[in-house]
């Protein structure tokens, strides 16, 4: 999978990036490509070329899979691990994947979670990047403002009993 200049492109655990340019850089004895991503104003990272795949780095969702995500964040409560080690490796494991539905189960588990007690400082952490992540790519593949992609999953949220937590 090739991307253009000006392609947006979703970088696991971190969300949607625009590919600003795309250069070759001397590795060692030989040269590589690679892409350089731009998330919001200030974050760059460089993905090689030939690692691309292998990280993660994948085009937007489409739309209609943004209406299974909704309808992921509807179903509502479930049961979960209550032993927070293997839930925050667990959820770790899903937001490195770069899958979409998978930071939607992680953000419903953790907005179950957070309505039922306090989350731990990594947890809140977690919930907040997967929250971030899920905006972002509803709101580039829909497009549509940020704010209305909220209010989507708020409403898909409270199908499922659950209520998106104010931003801290």
């Amino acid at each position: 999978m090739s991307f253009q200049v000006g392609d947006k492109v979703v970088y696991p655990n971190q969300g949607v990036g625009t590919i600003e340019n795309i250069s070759t850089r001397p590795f060692g004895a030989a040269s590589e490509q690679f892409y350089l991503l731009r998330f919001g104003c200030s974050m760059t990272v460089m993905v090689p070329l030939a690692n691309a795949a292998h990280v993660g780095l994948r085009r937007v969702t489409q739309q209609r899979e943004i209406s299974r995500v909704l309808s992921h964040l509807a179903e509502g409560w479930r049961p979960m691990n209550q032993d927070w080690k293997v839930r925050f490796k667990e959820n770790s494991e899903k937001m490195q994947s770069g899958d979409l539905l998978h930071a939607a189960e992680v953000f419903r588990e953790l907005v179950q979670l957070h309505l039922e007690k306090p989350l731990s400082f990594r947890e809140k952490k977690m919930m907040e990047r997967a929250r971030h992540m899920l905006v972002s790519e509803i709101s580039i593949a829909r497009g549509i403002p940020e704010i209305h992609a909220e209010r989507l999953m708020a409403r898909a949220l409270e199908k499922g009993g659950l209520r998106l937590p104010a931003i801290q």
